[in-house]
């Protein structure tokens, strides 16, 4: 006969049961200690007459639930996670397995399996990763056999640094009330670090704007202002850390390229846009947050997409940002827009510019970015006095015009060479000879002695 093993519920029932039916207690006493009714004391009884103690056990006790995770299933996730997906946190890689490998599985027995691997999560706490350090100098002590992912170290190459915390802020009240904006550099793709510009409603938590670029430059955060201004409208304030971008400081020899807060700051003055600045990372909280959760899940998109340049990966940002808005920020009716209307896509073009200062030299052109342009006005060419001062404008998509006072005029590159020649290029290619190399005479000093040579050896 084999041992039957009770649990301490059944344990209690059994021996109640018992003195029951051996009648060392009364029915009633019974029905009251085991808070059930007499009718129920009676079946009981009736069972362990009829099987004794094995009648106790609960019919479930052997049996596995419908929803248990074979061990096939378990193995396969493991798989996937220490070689496709090995620098997801553990939230991702749940999203991850139902978009691209159809696995349909919960966060905590997800959470379970890949624990019991050895596996913790790049966002988990910072006492979860104190107690799994220490768990693994323990085992490393008793010298007692690691896991997998133990030996490959991963429970503690695949943490980050614990962050400081950042004091918690209340959302402003409207959509638009203030957008915060930063750059973060990053290994986002490929083997060159990138800028990625982004800027954040504070209200709603949407990402409104971002951009990648290869440095934190003027035309990053201009590339985030034109997405707001095309797909929201107008905000009332920005909030940035204290960048050339936005503060500017003097130089010895400042120039109008380099003064980039007359540059951010005029466009933003002209759109009636508040422009903040803080040195303090923790003011602007959200965006920095968002950051660390972007450096978390788009690495691993981005790789798995196999985007290796920055205009993939800007092309690729359009849908992504869709996708992460509508999982993580907070829903478009919670709260009313303050977006000003939106503007033309004129006003947006020259509102987005960059002004610098020129004087005209002798031979009535302006020299800008290494290249040479003079003034026309309606396809005419206007001479202009040396030494006159203009302001030369670089709209947002690349054109540019000059302004001489009330005047405004068309510049166009001064070319190296005239148009026209062009037409005696084919004419110069076919009448000119080709080199083919000086071959000297026999008789040359350079060659005498190679041509007496040859001459012995066809002798002989």
């Amino acid at each position: 006969m084999r041992k039957v093993d009770l649990r301490m519920n059944e344990q209690i029932k059994f021996e109640t049961i018992k003195r029951a039916a051996s009648k060392e207690i009364t029915v009633k006493r019974a029905a009251i200690k085991l808070n059930c009714t007499i009718r129920t004391v009676y079946n009981l009884i009736k069972i362990y007459l009829e099987k004794g103690k094995l009648g106790f056990i609960h019919g479930n006790r052997t049996r596995k639930p419908s929803t248990t995770i074979s061990h096939e299933l378990k193995s396969r996730i493991i798989k996937l996670y220490q070689d496709t997906y090995f620098d997801a946190n553990f939230y991702h890689f749940k999203d991850l397995l139902g978009e691209r490998e159809t696995i349909k599985i919960s966060y905590n027995a997800l959470y379970k399996i890949l624990s019991n691997a050895g596996y913790i999560s790049p966002k988990c706490n910072k006492i979860t990763t104190r107690n799994k350090i220490k768990e693994l100098r323990k085992k490393l002590e008793d010298k007692t056999k690691l896991t997998k992912a133990e030996e490959d170290y991963v429970a503690i190459t695949n943490l980050q640094d614990p962050y400081l915390a950042h004091p918690r802020k209340p959302r402003a009240k409207y959509q638009g009330e203030l957008i915060q904006m930063d750059a973060s550099q990053h290994l986002w793709f490929g083997e060159t670090k990138s800028h990625l510009h982004l800027a954040i409603d504070d209200a709603s938590g949407q990402i409104v704007g971002a951009y990648f670029d290869p440095q934190e430059t003027l035309h990053g955060y201009y590339q985030v202002l034109y997405q707001i201004l095309k797909t929201r409208g107008i905000p009332a304030s920005f909030l940035t850390d204290r960048r050339t971008v936005f503060e500017y400081s003097k130089l010895k020899n400042p120039s109008d390229e380099k003064d980039t807060f007359t540059q951010f700051g005029y466009a933003c003055h002209q759109l009636g846009i508040d422009l903040n600045t803080t040195s303090t990372p923790q003011t602007k909280g959200r965006v920095e947050r968002v950051f660390g959760t972007l450096q978390s899940r788009l690495i691993i998109e981005l790789r798995l997409e196999g985007i290796t340049c920055i205009q993939e990966a800007n092309k690729f940002l359009n849908s992504y940002l869709k996708k992460f808005n509508e999982q993580f920020a907070v829903p478009l009716d919670y709260t009313k827009s303050v977006y000003d209307t939106q503007i033309t896509d004129e006003k947006i073009n020259y509102t987005l510019a960059i002004i610098s200062k020129r004087k005209v030299d002798n031979g009535n052109s302006i020299k800008y970015k290494k290249h040479y342009y003079q003034f026309y006005l309606q396809d005419s060419l206007v001479c202009v006095n040396p030494k006159t001062e203009c302001c030369v404008l670089e709209a947002f998509d690349g054109s540019l015009i000059a302004a001489i006072g009330d005047e405004i005029y068309e510049i166009r590159e001064l070319l190296k060479n005239h148009n026209h020649s062009k037409m005696f290029d084919s004419e110069m290619m076919e009448s000119k000879p080709k080199y083919k190399g000086h071959k000297p005479e026999d008789c040359h000093p350079w060659t005498y002695y190679s041509y007496k040579e040859r001459q012995r050896s066809k002798s002989a």
